[in-house]
């Protein structure tokens, strides 16, 4: 019997890269730059959605 991968609902908002880091050009006082982590909104941070029946909503 043929094993059927399960389907993984990647984000459409950030194509499963939820999560990047972004460097401002300025440096710290030990020599390290100086980054910020900037997660996607859709997803948040997770590159994946849920599934329609899970997905509660707010008033």
């Amino acid at each position: 019997m043929p094993q059927h991968a399960q389907i993984t609902r990647v984000c459409r908002d950030c194509d499963g890269f939820a999560t990047a880091a972004i460097t401002t050009g300025t440096r710290h006082s030990d020599g390290t730059r100086v980054t910020l982590r900037v997660g996607c909104p859709a997803c948040k941070g997770t590159g994946r959605t849920a599934p329609a029946g899970v997905v509660r909503a707010g008033r």
